[in-house]
């Protein structure tokens, strides 16, 4: 097979292990105890997918990523690996690596609009209950009737002030807005943007065109983000945001029925936050996508300490498995064990519960699908060393990859557009000045509401053509799988 229909994997008994490329898109799972190589086995099938010519979108977690963009070096246990597994064609080789960072630091400013992320991640965010999500449900609903645009934290922020403060009169319309829920909200709001959430959403949006590049040479790119810090700090909005890239993969990719490869491949490292404490409709859209996305032609990766993190209707769409070490020290332990050696087709060579606890650092257990998409029986696996540095760049030489990057200076500097904050602000200003020159009722209804809002709409809609935006002003809850607007 050529380079553009699969890669290697690993190997045992001088019998390499082989992804292909036609069988990507079937998503898949990399699991194990910390410290049993779940990092490079990533790094690996990062540069296996790149070599492909598919572009890889990965979270950096620990920071160990960054070698993607430099050549390996040799070393005496990697030519003893190649041997292992007869591996013939190895090259030591950097990969083309765009890197990115919600905080802009060790990458480019990655962003979405809060009418992009949508009602349904956001609330989950905020960890709103069911009525405090009803309210911000709300708020989506009442942007999109006036016509606001809701861009950054401060222009959702305004919006629901501007609901608290009109509540009695759009009760009628959008049913009781209890102060309570309100107040939740704003709190929420308040310590999200204490996590960095003011820079994560925000103007000019990333565009996910821009996650999918390949480059001259025919590798797929991989978009590194550095979620170190991110991580760390505020693991809701790491979630939410490799959510919403789902999402707006699947809105805005076209159906590509059956092909070589995938058009593009995500790695979700600590796959567990998706699922863990997520409410059932959450958990249903997110089923929905990893089900459906395939026939958009990408491939989801899940990383996770344990399968048991991922639930049973999402593992089994999962086409390649791989396991590496994991440890029994409790009768709950070896239970979880004897449930994960389930998953897998048996090779009778040997127990496979057993071989999970004896499997050694850059050892798994693999299982991928032949090209009739059927699971092969398991293999005790030999991980391949990666072509690339193992382990993170110097700082200068981190700083020179971003200083030839492509998209450089096409996120750098924010972009603050009249929306909903400033629309509200002209807004509450003048129905002040009319109050105070005590208006006749004939002009009063002259300068209703519902006109000035719809005036000032007007004039941000002009003011927008020919933006990201201007084709398609309102958003929200219309049109998103969780929730959100296209784009």
């Amino acid at each position: 097979m050529s380079r553009n229909e699969s890669f290697i994997i690993g190997g045992e008994n001088f019998q390499p292990v082989i992804q292909l490329g036609r069988m990507s898109n079937r998503h898949g799972m990399i699991a194990g105890a910390t410290g049993t190589g779940k990092t490079v086995t990533l790094q690996v099938m990062a540069e296996g997918f790149s070599r492909m010519g598919v572009p890889v979108f990965a979270a950096d977690i620990k920071g160990d990523l960054s070698g993607l963009a430099a050549a390996g070096k040799p070393h005496p246990k990697i030519d003893e690996r190649l041997k292992q597994i007869s591996v013939v064609d190895y090259q030591q080789f950097q990969s083309p690596v765009v890197f990115w960072d919600v905080y802009g630091v060790n990458g480019h400013p990655i962003r979405t609009t809060i009418s992009e992320m949508g009602p349904l991640l956001l609330a989950n965010l905020l960890e709103l209950n069911d009525t405090q999500e009803g309210a911000l449900y709300a708020a989506f609903r009442i942007a999109d009737d006036q016509g606001l645009l809701m861009l950054d934290l401060k222009d959702l922020k305004a919006m629901i002030a501007w609901m608290a403060d009109n509540a009695k009169k759009l009760r009628s319309e959008y049913g009781n807005l209890a102060p309570a829920s309100i107040g939740s909200i704003q709190r929420s709001l308040m310590v999200l943007e204490e996590q960095g959430g003011d820079r994560f959403f925000g103007e000019p949006a990333v565009q996910i065109n821009d996650l999918m590049h390949v480059d001259f040479s025919g590798r797929g790119v991989i978009s590194l983000l550095d979620a170190t810090r991110l991580y760390a700090q505020s693991p809701k909005v790491y979630t939410a945001f490799m959510l919403w890239i789902l999402s707006e993969l699947f809105e805005q990719l076209p159906e590509q029925g059956d092909a070589d490869r995938p058009r593009m491949v995500l790695f979700f490292d600590e796959a567990h936050l998706i699922f863990k404490n997520a409410p059932k409709p959450l958990l249903d859209k997110v089923e929905q996508v990893v089900r459906l996305i395939r026939s958009k032609g990408v491939g989801i990766y899940f990383i996770s300490q344990s399968p048991t993190d991922i639930p049973e209707t999402v593992m089994g769409q999962l086409g390649l498995k791989i396991q590496h070490a994991l440890r029994a020290f409790t009768p709950r332990d070896r239970q979880s064990v004897k449930t994960i050696a389930a998953n897998f087709r048996t090779n009778p060579a040997f127990d496979t519960e057993k071989i999970i606890t004896e499997l050694g650092i850059g050892e798994a257990l693999v299982s991928t699908l032949d090209e009739k998409g059927v699971p092969l029986p398991v293999r005790r696996t030999l991980i391949a060393p990666p072509q690339s540095q193992i382990g993170p760049l110097e700082a200068g030489e981190h700083t020179e990859c971003m200083n030839r990057s492509p998209l450089r200076g096409r996120y750098d500097n924010p972009v603050d557009r009249e929306s909903a904050y400033e629309l509200l602000k002209t807004r509450t200003a003048h129905e002040t000045a009319d109050k105070a020159e005590q208006p006749s009722p004939k002009r009063a209804a002259q300068s209703s509401p519902r006109q000035s809002i719809a005036e000032a709409f007007i004039k941000s809609a002009a003011r927008s053509i020919g933006s990201q935006i201007g084709s398609r002003i309102i958003r929200g809850v219309l049109g998103s799988v969780f929730g959100g607007g296209r784009r």
